[in-house]
């Protein structure tokens, strides 16, 4: 393993998110005290065999003693906020009972995971009504990683995320179990959901009251649904999975004393090589693990994890036996594959907050085709300038890519050899990824501010095999908003969903207002832009 520390975020301080429109400063609410760092529990199967695993995934209301006073009003999977840790196998065939709980409409997207779309990926063309159930099952069929679950009802997806909708999902095979790294989960090998919240009059979550167009900040940052959480470390080493889990926020995140962090893997993968940093940044929708070496400290020393000025963890070390073991120079091989020359390079730009390729998102529209299998470059732009611009952290549903290059200069060192779902992009900067789909299906692609993505700053692409073309029900606007009021006991002109009442997405009015309810309408598309996965 190469000795250099990076000792930067390799992102300009200029396009920092605390630089850029109505940014908000994190602070603890009165009264607040230090507390273990909740650690979500595994969840459990309902059977298993050597070849199969079963689980139920429901969604609903809670209450969470976030604050000290009232508890705050949550949703969940499985749990009153965010959920138990899901733990599947590679090779293994999952089946999912899917079980909406709440008051409205949920979708339930499997982020980084290689499903079929659009119904099993769980995109807005999946809705799971209140007090229905709904079973889906798919093949896991790619290497070790924290992938995630979460609300995706667009133009909603950032108002029920707000509440959460959040989980973690860990894919385990054969090659992490060989590696010498920290795997006693609570133990020295802990999930860190970065999130912010604010906290409105008797501790209530108001996501109206908060938003904003150009995504929402909360005030209180949330660690797995913990404020002011500290760990007890009882081992040398400890693994820390972080998740950006902030609809807006971004992370940069170092220890005080510029401890050394060793990455180890990122989206859907390990990395090829460990990569030594002091300084982590972690944008909305990225997972980053990481592994601490404690040894240079004893029993009773503080150590904090900070973001920027603002400490969010405190470590307190305890006794440990001495680890002496060493990360093997190569982590992971990824698979590269061939890309036909001939092919032309796709070309996709993230504009303003809410469009792409100058166009705002709507549901039924395909905005590109992709051969099953076929590797292609896309080159993924961020056209805002340096002055009004922003990061804009880009997800394909569906798949994983390998970075290229940005601004046709080598990616980030901790970019290369990893397989990723989510990629920041700089205001004016073009990054080229290898892209292949190894799934059918409707797949959305997109900005992971949620409210950008709510917004419009979304479109789909078709994921097609030509010798067994298929068809699609895709969700439309009218059919979802008429679904929301009839749950809501409102008018379909009075629903709010923010991306919708704002900036449109692709919506009509008076089709909401013609009385069509989610059982009348079904959208037949045609083999040319989509129908069943199966």
């Amino acid at each position: 393993m190469s000795d250099e520390v990076y000792t930067d975020y390799f992102v300009d301080e200029e396009d920092f998110d605390k630089n850029h429109f109505r940014y908000k400063k994190l602070n603890i609410p009165e009264g607040v005290e230090e507390q273990p760092l909740a650690v979500p529990p595994v969840l459990k199967p309902d059977k298993e065999t050597e070849t199969d695993v079963w689980f139920t995934i429901e969604s609903i209301e809670g209450e969470s003693q976030i604050l000290p006073g009232e508890k705050t009003k949550t949703w969940g999977y499985n749990a009153p906020l965010l959920g138990q840790t899901m733990v599947v196998e590679e090779g293994k065939r999952v089946h999912v009972t899917l079980k909406n709980s709440l008051p409205e409409l949920t979708t339930y997207h499997w982020h980084g995971m290689e499903v079929p779309g659009p119904i099993t990926d769980g995109g807005c063309h999946a809705p799971v009504y209140p007090g229905e159930e709904k079973q889906i099952e798919f093949t896991v069929n790619q290497p070790a990683a924290l992938t995630w679950l979460h609300a995706h009802p667009c133009p909603s997806t950032a108002a029920q995320v707000w509440m959460g909708l959040a989980m973690g999902v860990v894919i385990t095979d054969k090659n992490e179990a060989k590696l010498p790294i920290p795997k006693q989960y609570g133990v020295d090998e802990f999930p860190v959901i970065l999130q912010d919240r604010t906290y409105h009059e008797h501790n209530q979550l108001d996501y109206r009251a908060d938003y904003d167009a150009m995504g929402v900040f909360g005030e209180t940052p949330l660690i797995n649904g913990t404020v002011r959480p500290y760990v007890d470390v009882t081992t040398q080493k400890v693994r820390l999975l972080f998740l950006g889990g902030s609809n807006r926020r971004e992370w940069r995140l170092h220890f005080d004393d510029d401890l050394v962090m060793t990455q180890i893997a990122g989206d859907d993968s390990f990395l090829q090589h460990p990569v030594k940093m002091t300084k982590i940044l972690v944008t909305p929708g990225e997972r980053l693990q990481v592994v601490v070496d404690f040894g240079q400290y004893h029993d009773g020393d503080i150590v904090n994890l900070y973001t920027d000025d603002f400490k969010l963890i405190e470590f307190r070390i305890h006794k440990f036996m001495a680890d002496n073991s060493v990360f093997p120079d190569t982590l992971f091989t990824p698979e590269i594959p061939e890309v036909d020359p001939s092919l032309p390079v796709r070309k996709v730009t993230m504009d303003a907050h809410n469009m792409m390729n100058g166009k705002q998102f709507a549901m039924q529209r395909i905005d590109m085709k992709q051969r099953v299998g076929q590797a292609e470059y896309w080159d993924v732009t961020n056209t805002n300038s340096k002055e009004h611009g922003m990061l804009h952290p880009f997800h394909i549903h569906g798949t994983h890519f390998l970075v290229v290059s940005r601004n046709g200069e080598k990616p980030f060192p901790n970019e290369i050899g990893v397989y990723k779902d989510t990629i920041p992009v700089r205001p004016g900067e073009t990054v080229r990824l290898l892209v292949q789909f190894p799934l059918e299906g409707v797949f959305m692609y997109h900005c992971h501010i949620i409210e950008h993505e709510d917004a419009g700053m979304m479109a789909q692409i078709e994921v097609f095999d030509p010798d067994h073309p298929k068809t699609y029900k895709l969700m439309d606007m009218a059919t979802l908003t008429n679904a929301f009021a009839e749950e809501k006991g409102i008018k379909p002109e009075d629903v709010w969903m923010p991306g919708m009442d704002t900036e449109g997405c692709g919506m009509d009015m008076s089709d909401a207002s013609s009385g069509t309810s989610h059982e009348e309408v079904e959208h037949h598309e045609d083999a040319t832009s989509g129908a069943s996965e199966h």
